[in-house]
């Protein structure tokens, strides 16, 4: 906790809005997306997926394949409180929604779907879209489809693997077919060894436009290892640092720059 509330306050010092960005790319991401406060009508969809999880009072034997819970001791586990503590919160669960509606990205992949908060904003965000959401807990994963059926989410498809499995089953089809991800969100494992790891395992089904989100980018020391070796890769030109996300850009025409900002 006392590291975290260090790079916080770091992160403070550092940051700034879309007065202090220059890039017209960012700027327009900035005041469009980040900084928009108008209402959505799907707020209110996002809200009762919400609500109906924190009701939910069953217990269920979560697997932990990532590194650990800050919070849980026991794998015996009551939905209502993974909803409350281990999921995304509601104020970014809509920042998700706006992201995935402003870049509207055709093929999503989200890795660690947990009961599916993040999911929906994914789906909601464009529902003409393909999204991949994996999940390593079996109990977790029925759960999430449970209820991702219960509000009608049709176009999520919800697979039980382990990740970096499935990460290595798209390099072998990549070998005799193209395969793309517009984007992707990284909640899946907080080490600096696995999120490297499914950074270079993927990195094949990027394109100029591909947006990835990592969470917790600031959660250990670790994490920001990771972070700051990914912003330091070739292919990576554009990132920006929210404090509990970091965004990652591709896009080949521009100059390598990288963001604090305060979303």
């Amino acid at each position: 906790m006392l590291f975290q509330i260090k790079s916080y306050l770091k992160f403070l010092w550092n940051s700034k809005n879309e007065h202090g960005v220059h890039s017209p790319f960012v700027f327009s991401l900035l005041t469009k997306c980040f900084y928009d406060k108008k209402s959505k009508p799907e707020y209110a969809i996002l809200k009762n997926y919400r609500k109906s999880l924190l009701k939910n009072k069953n217990f269920i034997e979560v697997t932990d394949f990532g590194a650990g819970s800050k919070v849980f001791k026991s794998n015996k586990r009551q939905i209502a409180k993974i909803a409350k503590t281990a999921g995304i919160s509601e104020k970014r669960a809509e920042l998700l929604f706006r992201v995935t509606n402003y870049f509207e990205p055709k093929n999503i992949l989200e890795i660690g779907t947990s009961l599916g908060l993040a999911t929906s904003a994914l789906a909601l965000g464009n529902p003409r879209a393909k999204v991949i959401t994996l999940e390593g807990c079996p109990e977790t994963a029925n759960q999430c489809q449970l209820q991702l059926q219960k509000f009608n989410f049709n176009n999520v498809n919800s697979i039980v693997t382990e990740f970096e499995k499935y990460f290595q089953d798209i390099q072998l089809r990549l070998k005799t077919e193209t395969e793309n991800f517009d984007l992707i969100y990284f909640d899946g494992n907080h080490s600096k060894k696995a999120t490297l790891a499914y950074f270079e395992l993927l990195l094949p089904t990027i394109d100029n436009d591909t947006v990835w989100i990592f969470d917790d980018i600031h959660w250990s020391l670790e994490m920001e290892e990771a972070w700051k070796i990914i912003k330091n890769h070739p292919k990576v030109k554009v990132t920006i640092d929210t404090f509990q996300w970091g965004f990652v850009f591709f896009r080949y025409e521009q100059e390598k720059e990288h963001f604090i900002i305060r979303a």
